[in-house]
């Protein structure tokens, strides 16, 4: 492939196109500052406003979240995976009915592959704007959002309402459900009894992986983060491993199906027949399905990215294997 038609697979960080509508909290003080990115795949916003920077079906979706301190996203749930790993700040993420059933605090480069059934949410407790990049899985990313019934009804008191197909209607911009469709409805006691409130306890050790755990781990080869054998025991249509500086390799290599890299720390060059392309921090580059190439850093110094292959694996439920 010529070099113009990898950089069409690269979204540079700089380059990155928020959103502010994207969801029905968008009104909601607390919540609307925050901003977000639909990197690879159609994400799972619920405004026409969102900018997709790349619709190649991968089996999963990336995305990013973007929020000045203090700023939080609502509680809500997902049918399949979402994974969050730390770009920039530092994260509270909480979860359960109310937000109260545990929470824990997150470092740049941690990831967190949240399970899914469960409401949660996420605020910036950092001093500065923060990032959090997102994989979501299945090409649909679940078919949208799940949120708890006092966002819904709070978002309503700000102008915002939500259909039953998803779309959001901003009654401060004049805008009105159209005729026959009806709003969103709200979870009964009977189906919220179906979400589970999970104890600190019981999500840590088996959904949270740590940085600095994760490089000390990919000394030799890459540390296998998330997969049916990884340090999070998960199917979710993916696999997630962090590659460092001591475990990469210049041999060249190619997938079956079409991977992503996401590096959290240095820079890689990036290398194939036909070209080569420098990431940064914070960028997302699509690799073409049996494409050779090859990834090693750039500069010295600290270096190591997230890299992310889909499976034959179906999204949905988190595994319990």
């Amino acid at each position: 492939m010529t070099p113009a038609d990898m950089e069409a697979r690269i979204v540079r960080y700089g380059d990155l196109h928020p959103c502010k509508t994207a969801f029905i909290d968008a009104h909601t003080p607390g919540s609307d500052q925050k901003e977000n990115f639909t990197i690879i795949g159609g994400g799972v916003s619920e405004s026409p406003d969102q900018h997709v920077h790349i619709s190649i079906p991968h089996g999963f979706n990336i995305g990013a979240a973007g929020q000045p301190p203090k700023c939080r996203n609502s509680l809500h749930s997902h049918r399949t995976a979402e994974v969050f790993f730390v770009l920039k700040g530092r994260w509270r993420f909480f979860w359960g009915r109310w937000g109260d059933a545990g929470e824990v605090t997150l470092e740049e480069g941690d990831i967190f592959n949240i399970p899914t059934g469960i409401f949660r949410g996420f605020e910036n407790i950092g001093d500065d704007y923060g990032m959090i990049m997102a994989i979501l899985g299945g090409d649909d990313a679940g078919g949208g959002v799940i949120w708890a019934p006092q966002v819904i009804e709070d978002a309503a008191d700000h102008g915002l309402v939500l259909s039953e197909d998803g779309k959001l209607y901003d009654t401060k911009q004049g805008q009105a459900l159209p005729d026959g469709v009806k709003p969103m409805p709200l979870l009964t006691d009977d189906e919220l009894k179906a979400y589970p409130e999970p104890t600190t306890s019981d999500v840590i050790p088996h959904y949270v992986a740590r940085y600095w755990d994760m490089v000390a781990l990919a000394d030799k080869t890459p540390a296998k983060v998330i997969g049916a054998e990884a340090m999070l025991r998960d199917k979710p249509g993916f696999e997630v491993t962090l590659v460092t500086r001591g475990s990469a390799t210049d041999a060249m290599h190619a997938h079956d199906r079409p991977s992503v890299l996401m590096p959290v720390t240095g820079h890689w060059r990036v290398t194939w027949d036909g070209g080569s392309a420098t990431l940064a921090p914070g960028d997302t580059m699509s690799v073409p399905d049996n494409l050779m190439h090859s990834v090693v850093p750039s500069m010295t110094g600290d270096a190591a990215l997230y890299h992310i292959v889909g499976t034959t694996d179906p999204a949905g439920p988190t595994w319990q294997g």
